[in-house]
């Protein structure tokens, strides 16, 4: 769970502003999206392999031109 300590005398804007950074930080709104609707076993690792694939074929393209 995300929290932030607000200080005294410290202006609202800056404690979300510090807040909102956080949640990025802590990749909180993406897990919400991913988990939005459930996604079988199998479909999650087609993805997975996908992503597999596609950073390893990035990788082979970016060592050619090196």
């Amino acid at each position: 769970m995300t929290q932030i300590i607000v200080e005294k005398d410290e202006p609202f804007e800056s404690a979300l502003k510090r807040f909102n950074k956080k949640v990025q930080q802590d990749r909180v709104l993406s897990e919400v999206r991913r988990r939005r609707f459930y996604e079988k076993p199998s479909v999650l690792r087609k993805k997975k392999k996908a992503a597999k694939r596609r950073k390893s074929r990035k990788q082979t393209f970016k060592h050619q031109y090196d």
